[in-house]
């Protein structure tokens, strides 16, 4: 009988359908979400109230009117960059160790309001609640739900290691800026890609090659270079994302080539993608990183300047600048191939930590601590009041970045996720990386770059626990529950930390109270 499968025999095999190019639109264009201008609203929003958050007393807490921990390298460093019109001129301790670009953006901080606790901090904060804008729509872009894209800005601003580094005059939070930049530039271009590739489809022209079309110049790529660029002229651990967005884009194109029926999609991206993205991920940040000394270049005074011919011997190829940069270049690379744990001159810093303990935020750093009777840990209504400020990851987000990572793997590489995928590769280049050299002292602030990663890829799993838009009422409402439990967990737990982030007199008690953990002390 006809359809009736014999004991013993197989089922036929079912060809699956073949797609239509309407079906390939569909697959390619997102759906855009229909509140495009309450959107606008919530994102601003939630960036004015990040940045009342990141901006509140500023100026608190100095040593004694001096910075506190590394502020003492960089916002000095920085007010010679001010003084001398965009380069630093300290030969004498050799500790200039890293790119100008994030100590001229403090510099615009000291010269708008001078040389104190706001003057040091103001390009910080502004980083910061930049980086909370940018989150926002990247969640949003990711979802297509304006509701996980506010929560993730929410998260973001509860953060205690993104709030701390929005407030002191050190370099990574300009770091996290420009990775995150980039992370969104990348993703505009993945729309736009796919966006070319429908319309290609949409006009049949898409199979003219087995390879399909070249995709023209892609200006969102571009910018992504160049926030990459700047990112490695903040701190040369920039570089790693140059190989991790490289290979990521390579691999967006690809896939989308292949929904779009191209006959051979990753032969096509190897074709017609490599080169384009070589020279928009690792040629424009190299060429921008170059471009960041230009006032080291033009100056007379900067450190190793003119080293050529004096502390190093000149070259008959090489031009006396190069070569002079190049010197410099060199000494900044040894100097932190030299910065090992209990290595002579160096030591076990009390407050370094290795890269296991970072993703939930084990070992924490203490940037500034007043006891009374001193008068500026006076005010907290104890006997005995203590100041401090400590760099800590809010624990109901960072306790749960291993679930986070285990979860972001799972919808990866069992669903094929590419949201969770992205996510994931963005937050371990920040991560991977520092395993190379476990010998090196590190500190948990080398994070910051991952804490907006981190972020997202809660939110990511935050849409999943609340379901689809089609998914049942029963369904949402239980997942919209969980949620918001959630969010008001973080907040709680914000609130509780604080002084500590902020550097609020409590009493001695609470101030151990405020120490969860072991480590932690």
């Amino acid at each position: 009988m006809t359809g009736v499968v014999e004991v013993g025999e197989l089922p036929p095999v079912s060809e699956p359908a073949e797609l239509g190019p309407d079906d390939r639109v569909r697959r390619l264009r997102p759906v855009v979400p229909g509140d495009r201008a309450r959107g606008w609203w919530v994102t601003l929003a939630v960036t004015l109230l990040g940045g009342v958050v990141r901006f509140w007393n500023l100026g608190w807490p100095t040593d004694k009117g001096t910075p506190v921990f590394d502020e003492k390298y960089y916002v000095a460093q920085a007010w010679q960059v001010l003084r001398n019109g965009g380069y630093e001129d300290n030969p004498g301790y050799e500790v200039v160790v890293h790119p100008p670009f994030g100590k001229q953006l403090i510099a615009v901080g000291e010269w708008l309001f001078g040389y104190d606790g706001v003057g040091w901090r103001f390009a910080s904060a502004v980083a910061g609640t930049v980086c909370i804008f940018l989150v926002v729509r990247i969640a949003r872009r990711l979802t297509r739900s304006t509701l996980l894209g506010a929560l993730a800005g929410v998260l973001l601003i509860c953060d205690g290691v993104s709030h701390v580094q929005s407030r002191m005059g050190m370099l990574d939070i300009f770091g996290a800026l420009f990775v995150v930049i980039a992370f969104a530039c990348l993703l505009v271009d993945r729309d736009q890609v796919r966006d070319r590739l429908a319309a290609a489809v949409d006009e049949g022209w898409i199979g003219l090659s087995d390879y399909g079309p070249r995709l023209g110049f892609r200006w969102w790529r571009f910018a992504a270079g160049i926030s990459i660029g700047l990112m490695c002229a903040v701190k040369w651990n920039g570089a790693y994302y140059i190989a991790a967005f490289g290979l990521l884009t390579v691999i967006w194109d690809a896939t989308a080539r292949r929904a779009a029926g191209v006959a051979r999609p990753w032969v096509g991206a190897l074709l017609r993608d490599v080169l384009p993205a070589l020279w928009a991920i690792l040629l424009i940040p190299v060429l921008v990183y170059l471009g960041s000394w230009w006032a080291w270049f033009a100056s007379e005074t900067a450190v190793d300047r003119h080293a050529a011919g004096t502390l190093v011997a000149a070259s008959d190829w090489l031009p006396d600048a190069l070569r002079s940069f190049f010197f410099y270049e060199g000494n900044v690379l040894r100097f932190h191939e030299n910065l090992l744990t209990n290595a002579p001159g160096v030591g076990t810093h009390p407050w370094e930590s290795k890269p296991w303990t970072w993703p939930m935020g084990l070992r924490p750093m203490l940037y500034y601590y007043e006891q009374s009777p001193s008068p500026l840990a006076a005010g907290c209504g104890a006997a005995e009041c203590v100041g401090a400020t400590m760099l800590v990851g809010t624990p109901a987000m960072w306790w749960l970045a291993f679930p986070m990572i285990g979860w972001s793997l799972w919808r990866a590489l069992a669903h094929l996720d590419w949201r969770h995928a992205a996510v994931l590769v963005a937050y371990l280049a920040g991560l991977l990386p520092w395993f190379l050299n476990v010998d090196r002292q590190m500190f948990f602030f080398y994070t910051t770059p991952l804490a907006p990663f981190l972020v997202l890829g809660l939110v990511l799993a935050c849409g999943d626990v609340l379901g689809r838009a089609g998914a049942g009422a029963e369904r949402r409402g239980t997942g919209l529950l969980v949620v918001a439990m959630y969010t008001g967990l973080v907040v709680a737990n914000f609130v509780w930390l604080w002084p500590i982030l902020n550097g609020v007199p409590i009493s001695a008690d609470q101030w151990q109270a405020e120490l969860w953990l072991p480590s932690w002390r």
